[in-house]
Parts: C-alpha cells; structure tokens; sequence
C-alpha cells in the first residue's frame, strides 16, 4: 500500500505537469496516495507488534525459537514508508 500510494501521486505528479490533468478536486491525487501511505503504516505498525506479542508467547513454551527478522524488517519499511509519507505530505 505505501508504495502503491506512492506511485499513484508521482503517476499525478506526471501528469500535472504534463498539463494533462483536470481541475482540482476536493479528494484528489494527493489526498489519496496520503490515505492509502497512512493506512499501509497503520497495518505494518498493528503487524509488527501483533508478531512481537505472539513470539513472546512462543517463547514461553518454546524457549529456543529463533529470533525472527520480521520485526526489523517491518522497521526497516516504516522507515521508507514515513520518508513518502512526507515526500507527499510536502509536495517533494
């Protein structure tokens, strides 16, 4: 979703500048690919965590389970995900 937010605002971005895009609508482009970075770092966020409770749980039954790289790598996204987040937010 993060990236596919993305996508569709420089998609728009392209087009604007072509001059081939229409007047400015309430909910546009823009708007869009906010919602759709927003809610992409909503679900890695409940995701990431939801992993974490659950290989804590794991591990109180099962004390040698190897440690996952889920985690990091979810951080890892969020990351990229807060840097196009503001790349929309301020028009970069």
């Amino acid at each position: 979703m993060i990236s596919f937010g993305f996508t569709i605002y420089k998609f728009f971005e392209y087009l604007r500048d072509k001059g081939e895009l229409r007047a400015q609508r309430r909910f546009g482009p823009r708007e869009f690919a906010m919602a759709l970075i927003g809610t992409g770092l909503v679900c890695l966020l409940l995701a990431a965590i939801h992993n974490r409770l659950e290989m804590k749980r794991l591990r109180k039954h099962y004390p040698y389970v190897p440690y996952s790289l889920a985690t990091l790598l979810a951080g890892l996204m969020g990351i990229i995900g807060i840097v196009a987040f503001v790349a929309v937010l301020f028009g970069l």
